[in-house]
């Protein structure tokens, strides 16, 4: 069981349907079933029943009580760094444009031949 799982968990016993519970945590609803049945295999028994409403199963009562105390006791994650603001650096190409002067062929240009 890991912190996640009982995330998921807790949010389908708070809501008592999957769809809604999905939406509320951000995530496809595929992912959520799966979520659940690896809990409900790691702890042996079905958590929910799932006939018309979704109810929680005595088991599924006892893991709730567990998971939210392991939760409330899990540390906040790390924040992610925030990457400095600007673009990236760009690589000078060469020594840049040279002035145009009137009379004179245009720089890095070869002169036509006649």
């Amino acid at each position: 069981m890991n912190i996640t799982q009982l995330v998921r968990f807790v949010a389908v016993a708070e809501h008592r349907h999957f769809p809604r519970a999905a939406d509320a945590l951000g995530i496809p609803l595929p992912a959520l079933y799966s979520s659940i049945e690896k809990l409900e295999a790691d702890v042996g028994a079905p958590l929910f029943r799932r006939e018309g409403e979704t109810r929680l199963t005595p088991a599924g009562d006892l893991l709730l009580v567990e998971a939210r105390e392991r939760i409330a006791a899990e540390p906040p994650p790390a924040s992610k760094p925030v990457p400095p603001a600007g673009g990236k650096a760009k690589a000078s190409k060469g020594k840049g444009r040279a002035p145009i002067v009137k009379g004179q062929p245009k720089p890095y240009k070869k002169r036509q031949g006649r």
